[in-house]
């Protein structure tokens, strides 16, 4: 072990319940659902997602729908930017494509709420995995973002092409809180854009925050820590059966992973053909969410905005104004959703407007 990494080991004093920040009177509940969860032995895939913090669920909506919605997607794009084309590379230009994050990650212009993403979040083979997992019917779902990202496409604001590892999980956190999902709309294979993960690091992080291998000064309640490749490295060195590997998958497969396993997305290769489309999902119970949750993400609903990646908690709203490449911002912006979802009793529940 090299002497970085034993300076990690210097332990920092494990707040009690009391005094963490993200302490409420559902903390008991969830920790105690969690431990039900990760004691039992299913013979599915829930195994592998409490014993390696990710698996596959394979066929949870059929290829046909998967590309229906890859489909649905294209076109949104094509109502902000005529211009693009999925189908013409010459036409992958920033000035051709809607205003997205340094991750190739669409949040702005209302598309969280659109028509096809809410009947995206209500297919029955994604929202009942979710279900069958946390063993509860009664769920919230995130207000999360669609990724599109090109094969060969350059711009200066992104960063898919480094690695970014982190977790979307806070130190203040204890086991296991949130389950994480990706839709998966196209083949992602080694050369793909796709999740890249460190197996089985969800065991070993929340003992790496508290013996110091995060300083304390980036500890926040907020659940998303990056980590540094110094970082990264002093907590490879000390776990060695952490495993970095890129997630293969089919259209209509269902990613899951713990929220405290280390990932970030990786970028196509320049040579690959597929055009990564995915949707970000996770659904939590409800009974895990507190009155003021409850409350902040109905307003972010009726804004039409978007949230993170939790469902029940951490609703820091995204209601960012989407801008052109030159930093003005979009004329095409829009207030609502271009095709306004029908609002049914179930998603008006998803959504924390409605109580189950």
């Amino acid at each position: 072990m090299s002497a970085t990494a034993t300076q990690t080991a210097t332990a920092q004093p494990v707040l009690s319940l009391k005094t963490n920040p993200l302490y409420n009177e559902k903390t008991h509940l969830i920790e105690k659902t969690a431990a039900q969860i990760t004691s039992q032995t299913y013979g599915d895939w829930r195994d592998e997602l409490n014993s390696q913090g990710y698996c596959v669920v394979k066929g949870a909506i059929s290829a046909e729908k998967a590309q229906a919605y890859r489909e649905d997607i294209f076109n949104w794009m094509k109502s902000l930017r005529p211009n693009f084309d999925e189908n013409d590379k010459s036409t992958w230009t920033p000035e051709n494509l809607p205003g997205c994050s340094k991750i190739s990650t669409y949040t702005n212009y209302c598309v969280p709420h659109e028509d096809f993403f809410w009947r995206l979040r209500n297919e029955p083979g994604f929202k009942d995995a979710f279900a069958k997992y946390w063993g509860d019917d009664k769920l919230l779902v995130s207000f999360d973002a669609i990724n599109v990202s090109l094969p060969g496409y350059k711009s200066d604001d992104l960063k898919t092409t480094k690695p970014w590892p982190h977790v979307d999980s806070s130190p203040y956190r204890n086991g296991l809180t949130c389950i994480q999902g990706i839709a998966a709309l196209a083949p992602a294979g080694e050369k793909d854009g796709s999740l890249i993960v460190y197996k089985n690091s969800h065991k070993y992080i929340e003992e790496f925050f508290k013996n110091g291998g995060i300083p304390e000064e980036k500890w926040h309640p907020a659940d998303n820590v990056q980590l540094s490749t110094e970082e990264l490295e002093n907590f490879l060195k000390l776990y060695p059966d952490v495993e970095k590997l890129k997630v293969h998958v089919e259209p209509g497969d269902l990613i899951l992973w713990d929220s405290r396993t280390i990932h970030y997305g990786a970028a196509p290769d320049d040579d690959s053909d597929v055009i990564r489309t995915i949707a970000y999902i996770s659904y939590s119970p409800a009974s895990f969410a507190t009155e003021e949750a409850l409350a902040a993400k109905n307003e972010v609903f009726k804004q039409w905005g978007g949230t993170t990646h939790w469902a029940f908690d951490n609703i820091n709203a995204r209601l960012f104004k989407a801008t052109l490449p030159n930093g003005e911002l979009d004329p095409a912006d829009r207030t609502e959703p271009l095709h306004l979802p029908e609002l049914s009793d179930e998603i008006l529940k998803l959504a924390g407007a409605k109580r189950y």
